[in-house]
């Protein structure tokens, strides 16, 4: 492999290590919503058992749950599936990376 050669190579490298980084990043942005969400949409749940005539409360969790669907639905069609009941034309279950929610990484 020529000097020339190489540099290329490792320019196109670098940029692909860039653009899956960015990836990677917006992936894991968009998981951390989600997870925002759902743990917002639990404390209103628990709130509102204890105080279901807040319409204040209650119209929020309806505005969270809409957006979290959006969110998950987003996601689950760029990423694959979190979790077994997406429904999909190809089973992309086991591919990997898998979504770790309790541990808070990929």
């Amino acid at each position: 492999m020529s000097v020339e050669e190489n540099r290329n190579c490792s320019q196109e490298c670098c940029a692909c290590e860039v653009e899956r980084t960015v990836d990677c990043e917006a992936r894991r942005e968009m998981i951390n919503h989600i997870r925002c969400y759902d743990f917002a949409i639990t404390e209103l749940a628990l709130y509102l058992d204890t105080h279901p005539e807040d319409e204040k409360a209650l119209c929020l969790h309806r505005k969270y749950c809409k957006h979290v669907k959006e969110l998950k639905d987003k996601y689950q069609k760029v990423y694959g599936p979190l979790t077994i009941n997406y429904p999909c034309n190809k089973w992309r279950w086991l591919e990997e990376p898998w979504v770790s929610f309790g541990l808070g990484e990929f």
